[in-house]
């Protein structure tokens, strides 16, 4: 917000008060101010004259001679090349030994042998904006309304004593997204009087009822809780007054004619924007509220044709929409040059709504970024007011009596309780309660006592932000001074900060393969449509969550798996000469059930885990080796172990996940209070898909952590080291070739009893000799008791309850 000390001044007294001075009070008190601009960037002597007359240069067709009339004791001859210089015009002129933006210094000079007295000026020759002039006004010399006095300074018939001040405003002070609202702020600090315009009182109307001409109605009633409107007849369209002109231009805004400058100068006074529609191009004069329609259209004042959608609020005439409310006018009753009659419109309009609709189109709008914020409902109508005045006095326009509204404007006052004790226990201070009420006065919050420590405060409007009593504590704050808070040691409990269980575990997998080598990879979350169906064993039977929005098509919805992002980090690295790649990434994916998404998608924390390249670097004396599928498994069984799973509790069955090579890869399970659970996958990457990504044999992984959080316990557990020894029995047994390794592992484990310690495969063979479609699996079989030695009866017979468990499960054969 933009704020000019000038218009500011018109409410409130700023003597003896500089910019510089009241801008630290501001940002002292809590809204920051970023900028403080002098709108005169350095001019000296420069005064308005009067065109008396122009001719042709007799050497130079670009030039003229101009008499100009500046106020001094003789007329001055001036040589001007400007196009649109003429006789008769009131122009900004350089005197001589006058100075200009930039160091530019005005001296007599000769123009191809005539003698020239000064200059004649453009806008941007005295460091103002053109662009925010009118746009006659952007090119040549600037030429100044006819009642400007002559030989005034330029400096005051154009606003340039000023100074302006950017509020850096945060979400909640909405409040002061006006002038009037920053005035208020203004006043508490300094503790000044504020005077505020009576519309009320400059307003005339006439005894013709507004009623008569114009009616409206309500449908979307959530969305639109009061809309109001008043009738003005006869207005001229044309320029607005210079100093109206000079405060829009000191708020960023360029002014356009009389009636758009006036809706869009009490915007910025009052906080609530406005719109002046043709009121000859609405049918009837009868304007209703309501929701669009799906497949609804309409052209907006930029000239664009926009999509309307059944969650957008509309303004509409004779079924038509004529607006999208609070956020931009249509184009077919927007004010012309042609417009007599006015349908001002003044209204509060849901905040979500506006914000969703301006987001959605893409209109970023003064108005809708007020909407979005929230506007106090006790201005709608004196805002209405005021601008109905303003149209009367400087657009001739005829002000019809009462105003035609819909809805309810009547806005409940907040009452906040408010302790003493508690508001000097949170500040440290040991304020009086006649000290509270007098900072409330000067913020003109409207309190009563309840007791002697308890007071009633009722908050205005205005102030949205304010909800609990601790925002009043913040505002007493503010006004009373931090500076003049005392510093006091910190009491209270204390809260000993850690990481929570999730938290933890993520942290500990990051150590754990950092320091095995692996790099941890950040990928997008947003991927190709495409790719989020190239891997979904994690999201079986769900569907990608697209964006309204995307930025592009290649970013088009939510990643549902880690391996597409995987695999492209990978590609890019080995086109740069990085072929050897261990890469880990711990990131979310996101599922739905929906086509269109009604409900917070599922969002699950995964591992992601790439392999590929040579395990080791080549040395003179060892040949490195390609990395394989034991190498990635081998990578999973460590972070298994330092989740704390024991080995019994996972298990790996060969699986043929999609995009993944058929005969080399798995799924994970966990068993869990007896019940197996599938949590990931791990395997090659298919070799079509190597082949198309240009990659060597590559290895993913995928882990799905939530499953994984209940069930790991990092808590360390310290064993004693074995006084006993250990006794070893190898079996070598013949099955059929598709019985996994695994399933035999997991059958021995449940029937060799607890005697039982360690169980590894070490060989498998396959010939002839054993026959067609077998194979043997040599497995080496451990056991131990921690608190005497084994007998070697006590070993036979539960290596024999293996054995027939094997015979039975799988009809496997001793290999003799």
């Amino acid at each position: 917000m933009r704020v000019s000390t000038e218009w500011l001044s018109e409410y409130i007294s700023l003597d003896g008060v500089s910019a510089e001075e009241l801008a630290e009070r501001i940002t002292s008190a809590g809204i920051e101010i970023d900028v403080i601009e002098e709108r005169n960037q350095g001019i000296h002597k420069v005064v308005v004259g009067y065109v008396k007359s122009k001719e042709k240069h007799p050497d130079a067709d670009k030039l003229n001679i101009c008499i100009v009339d500046a106020g001094q004791e003789e007329d001055l001859q001036i040589v001007c090349g400007a196009k649109n210089v003429d006789a008769g015009q009131k122009v900004p002129v350089a005197l001589v030994g006058a100075k200009l933006p930039g160091g530019f210094d005005i001296k007599k000079a000769k123009l191809r042998g005539v003698l020239s007295q000064g200059m004649i000026c453009s806008a941007k020759e005295l460091g103002m904006n053109d662009k925010l002039l009118p746009k006659e006004l952007q090119e040549g010399i600037l030429v100044l309304p006819e009642d400007t006095q002559i030989g005034v300074p330029i400096v005051n018939v154009l606003g340039l004593d000023d100074q302006v001040l950017e509020l850096d405003l945060t979400p909640n002070r909405s409040d002061c997204l006006s002038m009037i609202g920053t005035a208020y702020e203004v006043s508490a600090i300094l503790g000044r009087e504020i005077t505020l315009p009576k519309p009320e009182k400059e307003m005339i109307e006439v005894s013709d009822q507004a009623s008569k001409h114009i009616s409206v109605a309500i449908e979307a009633k959530e969305q639109c809780p009061y809309y109001a409107a008043r009738y003005i007849t006869g207005v001229k369209v044309g320029t607005s007054p210079l100093w109206m002109q000079n405060r829009l231009m000191a708020a960023g805004v360029r002014p356009i004619n009389n009636i758009v400058d006036i809706t869009n100068y009490v915007m910025l006074e009052y906080g609530q924007p406005l719109h002046a529609f043709d009121a000859d191009q609405l049918k009837d004069g009868s304007v209703l509220v309501r929701m669009a329609k799906a497949g609804e259209t309409m052209t907006t004042l930029d000239g664009q044709k926009r999509n309307l959608e059944p969650h957008m609020m509309v303004i509409t005439a004779g079924g038509q929409p004529v607006a999208l409310a609070g956020v931009m006018g249509g184009l077919d009753s927007e004010v012309t040059d042609n417009t007599v009659n006015i349908f001002l419109e003044s209204a509060k309009f849901d905040s979500g709504t506006v914000r969703k609709a301006s987001r959605q189109l893409g209109l970023r709008s003064e108005a809708s970024s007020r909407f979005e914020k929230g506007v106090d409902p006790a201005r709608v109508i004196p805002a209405l007011n005021r601008a109905a005045a303003l149209l009367a006095k400087y657009a001739g326009g005829t002000v019809h009596q009462g105003i035609v509204d819909a809805g309810s404007a009547v806005a409940e006052p907040k009452v906040i309780r408010l302790s003493l004790d508690k508001l000097n226990f949170y500040l440290g201070t040991d304020l009086s309660l006649l000290e509270i009420k007098a900072i409330f006065a000067r913020l003109q919050f409207a309190c009563r006592d309840v007791d002697t420590c308890l007071i009633e405060v009722e908050v205005p409007s205005r102030r949205g932000d304010i909800q609990l009593d601790v925002d009043l504590i913040e505002e007493i704050a503010r006004i009373y001074g931090y500076d003049n808070i005392p510093t006091t040691a910190i009491e209270g409990p204390t809260t000993r900060g850690a990481l929570t269980k999730s938290q933890a575990i993520r942290r500990g997998i990051r150590r754990l393969l950092t320091h095995a080598g692996w790099q941890e990879v950040l990928g997008y979350s947003f991927i190709h449509p495409q790719q989020s169906e190239t891997f979904t064993s994690l999201g079986s039977g769900r569907k990608a969550v697209k964006l309204a929005m995307p930025m592009s098509e290649d970013r088009a919805v939510l990643r549902t798996s880690l391996i597409p992002q995987l695999l492209d980090i990978a590609v890019y690295n080995i086109n740069r000469k990085h072929p050897d790649l261990a890469l880990f990434e711990i990131g979310n994916v996101f599922h739905t059930d929906e086509d269109t998404l009604t409900k917070q998608p599922l969002e699950r924390p995964v591992l992601g885990l790439l392999l590929t390249g040579q395990r080791g670097n080549r040395q003179w004396n060892v040949q490195p080796e390609p990395v394989d599928f034991f190498d990635l498994k081998g990578a999973l069984e460590t972070v298994f172990e330092l989740l704390g799973l024991e080995e019994e509790q996972i298990t790996y069955e060969a699986d043929q996940p999609e995009s993944l090579h058929p005969g080399r890869s798995a799924s994970v399970y966990v068993r869990n209070n007896g019940e197996k659970v599938k949590v990931g996958t791990l395997g090659q990457v298919h070799p079509q898909l190597q082949q198309d990504n240009d990659l060597e044999d590559t290895y993913v992984a995928e882990i799905l952590l939530d499953s994984l959080y209940e069930l790991a316990n990092g808590r360390i557990q310290y064993r004693d080291l074995p006084r006993f020894p250990a006794m070893e029995r190898d079996l070598a047994i013949v099955v059929d070739e598709a019985v996994e390794a695994g399933s035999l592992i997991g059958v021995i484990r449940e029937h060799a009893g607890d005697l039982l310690h360690h169980v590894q495969v070490f060989d498998v063979f396959t010939g002839s000799k054993l026959g067609e479609g077998k194979k043997s699996v040599a497995i080496s079989l451990t056991y131990r008791h921690q608190g005497r030695t084994l007998t070697d009866e006590e070993v036979a017979a539960a290596n024999e309850k293996a054995i027939r468990a094997l015979e039975q499960t799988f009809g496997a054969e001793l290999r003799k």
